[in-house]
């Protein structure tokens, strides 16, 4: 019945995507890759948060709070609280300037600002360096997922079902099905997740007295900690909108004012948290230690509810992994077809994108056979190349006039530090790495306008 439940959603999603693309009476690369610029407020909002709230949600933050207790969440639900006032400011500012260079992709705002195709070109496999962690974080969460589900050949045969439905995805509507699609992912999380953390309260607090709790003893932050989850929540927050994986999506706005009103109801989506957190203390308080930390959110919510709202939770938690994974697919086969070898879409420029989603879902299920068990390496690799693109957006905004080669070695700088840091295990006073590389990156990157204008 769970299998069936779940497939039923996703057909049901496909639907979605079959109808966005009927409501678009062409189908040309700008409706693919930033639905012709003509979301308003609702849709950017349904879209954004759709892309933002991944599977990450239900999987990485429940095994992140199991694993490494209350500093994890200082951090985590700090910058997303810090991002969403930061994106209501620069989100309109990144739109004008996407439509003023008539950019599709980030690479294209940076390449025609500076005036350098070949600048564009690095940027964009830079970025391409940052999303590719992004999109090996959804398969390797959707292989979670399924694993849970207990099916015979999954979750090999699943994932590469997975990988069908991303560029069915993209294929019939690109940015503009992800909206239709987010909708129905949105519906389901939040059900899911406020399902799973109020049975959470009553199982632990309705004296059913059916669970045992055992005592918990929650290790007190140290300082480092604190340091930690303060300059990452300052790290994350500042360059949250500056990451590969984010921006594209403001491109798909009807005009800066849309933006702007969207970012006023970010905040909400963020109401499900207090469920995660909830369905987790219930794992760790009155459930034996878990092997696979990936499946904590699962586990509480086979143990609690019934089968056919588990499946329901399930199928949020595969729509949210495949509608993050066919944007991240569509946003690296763009820059690939548009930045780097543009000779190649020539002629068909919709083709030569499917082609290139097609590989890179292809080698992304290949190498998630070989992937960590915890995501959080993945995500942590991907924030340190993605948010690094900060000091470029800051030169493009403050329209500075740093040479492009400079501005690009800020960035090689920065996330050179950043994961040489992070490989290392190297500690400086708790820092975050990325927060360091950051500073690195921007110091590099206008430093020297500050002596030039000592000098002059």
């Amino acid at each position: 019945m769970m299998a069936g439940i779940v497939a039923c959603v996703v057909l049901l999603s496909l639907g979605a995507a079959c109808l966005a693309r009927s409501r678009s009476q062409h189908l040309s690369v700008e409706t693919l890759l930033v639905a012709d610029r003509a979301l308003p407020a609702p849709m950017l909002f349904i879209l954004t948060v759709g892309e933002i709230y991944s599977i990450g949600s239900i999987v990485a933050f429940p095994a992140g709070l199991y694993t490494h207790g209350i500093s994890y969440g200082y951090w985590f639900l700090g910058y997303l609280l810090l991002a969403f006032p930061v994106g209501y400011f620069v989100g309109p500012a990144i739109w004008e300037r996407a439509r003023r260079y008539d950019a599709c992709t980030v690479p294209e705002v940076f390449g025609r600002y500076f005036g350098s195709v070949v600048f564009e070109r690095l940027t964009a496999w830079g970025c391409i360096a940052a999303l590719v962690p992004w999109g090996q974080f959804q398969f390797i969460g959707l292989r979670a997922t399924l694993g849970m589900m207990g099916l015979p050949g999954a979750p090999a045969a699943g994932l590469a079902a997975c990988a069908v439905i991303a560029f069915a995805y993209v294929a019939l509507g690109g940015m503009r099905a992800s909206t239709y699609v987010a909708f129905l992912k949105d519906s389901l999380m939040l059900f899911g997740i406020a399902a799973v953390g109020v049975a959470a309260i009553c199982a632990q607090y309705g004296g059913t007295g059916t669970y045992v709790a055992h005592p918990v003893v929650f290790r007190q932050p140290a300082v480092t900690d604190m340091v930690f989850a303060v300059s990452t929540t300052v790290y994350q927050g500042v360059g949250f909108y500056f990451q590969p994986s984010v921006t594209p999506y403001l491109f798909t706005a009807r005009s800066a004012q849309a933006v702007r009103r969207a970012m006023v109801f970010m905040p909400l989506y963020m109401l499900m948290y207090p469920f995660a957190v909830f369905a987790t203390y219930f794992a760790i308080r009155s459930l034996p230690p878990l092997r696979d930390v990936n499946g904590v959110f699962f586990h509480v919510a086979g143990m609690l509810l019934p089968p056919w709202v588990v499946a329901l939770v399930m199928a949020g938690a595969v729509l949210a992994g495949l509608l993050v994974l066919a944007a991240t697919s569509l946003n690296i086969a763009a820059m690939m077809t548009r930045s780097i070898m543009p000779r190649l879409a020539h002629g068909h420029p919709r083709r030569a994108i499917n082609l290139g989603v097609i590989l890179f879902l292809v080698l992304a299920l290949v190498a998630t056979a070989h992937a960590p068990a915890i995501m959080l390496t993945a995500l942590n690799v991907s924030g340190y190349v993605g948010i690094q693109f900060a000091s470029l957006w800051f030169v493009v905004l403050l329209d500075r006039p740093v040479p492009a080669r400079v501005a690009g070695g800020g960035v090689v700088c920065g996330a050179v530090t950043a994961i040489a840091l992070f490989a290392s295990g190297l500690s400086v006073g708790g820092i975050n790495p990325g927060f360091m590389g950051l500073l690195v990156n921007c110091a590099v990157v206008f430093c020297p306008l500050w002596r030039r204008k000592r000098v002059t």
